[in-house]
């Protein structure tokens, strides 16, 4: 299956503009991952979660099929970036004590990928996977948004975006002491600075891509009389599962 890269054409705004996740996200994580010597972060993207591994483990691996993403990723001499696949990668067998994924599991070869896991993970090693869903607002303006994910640029998802909506329900998990958590990213924005983040929505590129215009402006227009000038807070549901490679 050939992968699919819908984010090297955008990657500086995707550096810029997407979210991190909230601390205890990885406070649950850590839980269950008593060891720490070596993690890989698949699909890093920016590296956003490879920075934040970084701090907690001695050693962090980071791959994504972008080389154009890995080149602006956060840089930090504990974290060796190499680009490859989620399925098939250069590690030798039984090296990480934690792999994670953020929000990146529904573009994959799902049981290939789990296959890697198993072998490239020690005994008792933590598999981490984790996404997010549609922003919240607050009243007044969640059902713009509603509208414009559903109806001005629904028609432009993947059909991989149906497992972030299911919250990765309908993807295989084959693994022990499975648990599942949810958390909420929190972030004060301004309304320029979350048009931004949309322009990161593989759908607003590939709308972009095939109608030669930014639908981003036009909900912006919509958004402002409630929005204001100033800031105001936006929050993401976040929802985990983690399991035991064992």
């Amino acid at each position: 299956m050939q992968p699919l890269d819908r984010f090297s054409g955008h990657a500086d705004l995707y550096a810029q503009y997407r979210i991190d996740y909230p601390a205890d996200l990885y406070e649950f994580i850590l839980k269950y991952c008593p060891d720490r010597q070596h993690a890989w972060d698949c699909a890093t993207g920016n590296g956003q979660v490879a920075g934040a591994l970084a701090e907690l483990f001695d050693q962090v691996d980071a791959t994504d099929i972008s080389e154009t993403q890995l080149i602006l990723a956060v840089k930090k001499p504990n974290i060796r970036y190499q680009t490859s696949l989620a399925e098939q990668t250069p590690f030798t067998d039984n090296s990480f004590d934690l792999i994670t994924v953020g929000q990146a599991i529904h573009w994959f070869d799902v049981n290939a990928f789990h296959e890697e896991v198993r072998r490239v993970a020690k005994p008792n090693a933590v598999i981490a996977e984790w996404g997010y869903g549609l922003v919240k607002l607050g009243t007044g303006l969640d059902e713009i948004m509603l509208d414009f994910y559903r109806n001005r640029i629904g028609p432009y998802w993947d059909p991989q975006r149906t497992h972030i909506d299911n919250r990765y329900a309908g993807l295989a998990f084959p693994f022990a002491n499975v648990q599942y958590a949810t958390f909420t990213a929190r972030r004060t924005w301004s309304l320029e600075r979350f048009l931004n983040y949309l322009r990161t929505w593989s759908a607003v590129r590939q709308y972009i891509h095939e109608n030669e215009e930014d639908p981003v402006i036009g909900l912006g227009e919509e958004l402002k009389p409630v929005w204001g000038d100033g800031e105001r807070e936006v929050t993401f549901p976040v929802f985990l599962r983690l399991g035991v490679v064992s």
